[in-house]
């Protein structure tokens, strides 16, 4: 079984060649413009774009919970847009908008598409920001979908 390296560094520049697939959560809402996705959209516009469109458009798509959206940024790069958060925090009540079953089947479909492309997976620590959830319970799901697969996962933590 392939294991998660974690190290520390910059999710938005992924280490390592060939194929490599950068995952993040985001929200069921169409909002992009806090956390980890400020960090995306400055390197690349096209995840934005391609999210806000998936999300106007979403009468007509597979857009929510669970989801996932695959979005090429270079020849050899994807980001992954896992919908794994009901909503946002907005204020002190009303709990977490994390959703574990959410990003477990959004895992599931980041899954194949790596199996796919051949890619190995970078990730911030996934649902663990602005949708307060907890590594130890997001980790098992990255082992689960993933690294019981084979696929390489590596998790940065910012900073030098």
């Amino acid at each position: 079984m392939t294991v998660i390296e974690y190290v520390r560094g910059d999710a938005t520049a992924p280490r390592g060649k060939g194929v490599r697939i950068i995952a993040h959560v985001c929200n069921d809402l169409g909002g992009w413009g806090k956390g980890f996705v400020l960090a995306v959209s400055r390197r690349w516009p096209e995840p934005e774009a391609a999210y806000r469109r998936w999300h106007r458009e979403r009468a007509g798509n597979d857009f929510g919970l669970g989801a996932a959206q695959f979005v090429q940024v270079s020849p050899y790069l994807w980001v992954a847009n896992l919908v794994g958060q009901r909503g946002i925090r907005a204020g002190r009540s009303g709990g977490v908008p994390v959703r574990y079953e959410a990003i477990d089947a959004a895992l599931g479909l980041l899954a194949d598409k790596a199996v796919e492309l051949g890619a190995s997976v970078h990730m911030p620590r996934i649902g663990c920001g602005l949708a307060g959830g907890t590594w130890d319970r997001v980790e098992p799901l990255v082992r689960g979908r993933l690294t019981t697969r084979g696929i390489p996962v590596t998790v940065y933590d910012f900073g030098g």
